[in-house]
């Protein structure tokens, strides 16, 4: 036979307390008279001992029952507590995300971004993996990417920013002039291993490639050579218009313009910390670029 009490026995005592009598407690438990008789009698007779005085008046607890009501107490405390801190748990996203990007873009765009998302969501902790190759999100290698893209992958679920436009920039101390020939300016391209055959294909075909005098492997390292006076080259619009070093040289170039996406997989978006990341970065469409 199994004498240990369960919250039933614990809750049955502490409503009769509360109420002064079955029916009261049988209202406020929504069950009946008879049934609070036969749980009050039956905890009772687990126990071997009395808890309540039965007067014309009502229910009173003995001593013993003074004692399991003030435990039966402190166990509805804690339970109503830790319910509550688990539902702010739940309105509350925390854990790791892991975000996916360029380094290009945490320097020029999301660095600020985290900053807020971080006062906005405290529990959250991101994980920030700078890279120039595409992250697997089905392999959880990330959960979330903002990364260019020309259309997602199908496997993946997402929304676009905006659009990231591509210019050519010069340090202010260079002085190109007006309708100067870009072919005749020193040139900054991307390496081979850089990957970026679209800049490369297009400076092929202006006749700038020729007139290369450096060539680096990342979009931030052709910033610097650009701050450093070394020559001209092609910049994503957003580092160059926040860089005071630099200065736009002709029109933007709308054949290497490219979308900006927010992606995750299917079986993430749902999940509390990564929902309050694309939800943030998903309000911030239009505002980035």
């Amino acid at each position: 036979m199994n004498d240990k009490l369960d919250w039933t026995d614990y809750e049955t005592v502490l409503r009769i307390a509360e109420a002064g009598s079955l029916t009261g407690a049988a209202q406020r438990l929504g069950t009946s008279h008879p049934t609070m008789f036969r749980r009050i009698n039956a905890v009772e007779d687990r126990l071997g001992v009395r808890l309540f005085e039965r007067f014309r008046t009502g229910y009173v607890p003995t001593t013993a029952g003074e004692d399991l009501v003030a435990a039966a107490r402190q166990i509805e405390a804690l339970t109503n507590e830790t319910e509550r801190r688990l539902a702010g748990r739940d309105l509350r996203p925390s854990g790791v995300v892991r975000l996916a990007t360029t380094d290009t873009l945490l320097a020029g765009l999301l660095a600020p971004e985290i900053a807020c998302l971080r006062e906005r969501e405290p529990g959250i902790v991101l994980e920030v993996a700078l890279s120039n190759a595409v992250s697997d999100l089905s392999f959880r290698e990330a959960d979330v990417a903002i990364r260019p893209a020309a259309a997602p992958e199908p496997h993946l679920v997402g929304k676009r920013l905006g659009r990231i436009r591509q210019a050519v920039y010069a340090h202010r101390s260079l002085e190109v002039a007006p309708g100067t020939d870009l072919a005749e300016l020193p040139w900054i391209g991307p390496s081979a291993s850089m990957g970026y055959g679209q800049l490369r294909a297009w400076m092929r075909d202006s006749g700038c490639e020729a007139a290369c005098v450096a060539r680096v492997d990342s979009v931030l390292g052709l910033q610097a050579a650009v701050r450093a006076g070394i020559g001209v080259a092609v910049l994503p619009c957003y580092l160059g218009v926040s860089d005071g070093e630099l200065v736009q040289v002709g029109k933007e170039i709308d054949a290497l313009a490219v979308d900006l996406w927010l992606l995750t997989h299917p079986d993430l978006r749902r999940t509390a910390r990564v929902r309050a990341v694309l939800d943030y970065f998903g309000e911030r469409q239009g505002a980035l670029l």
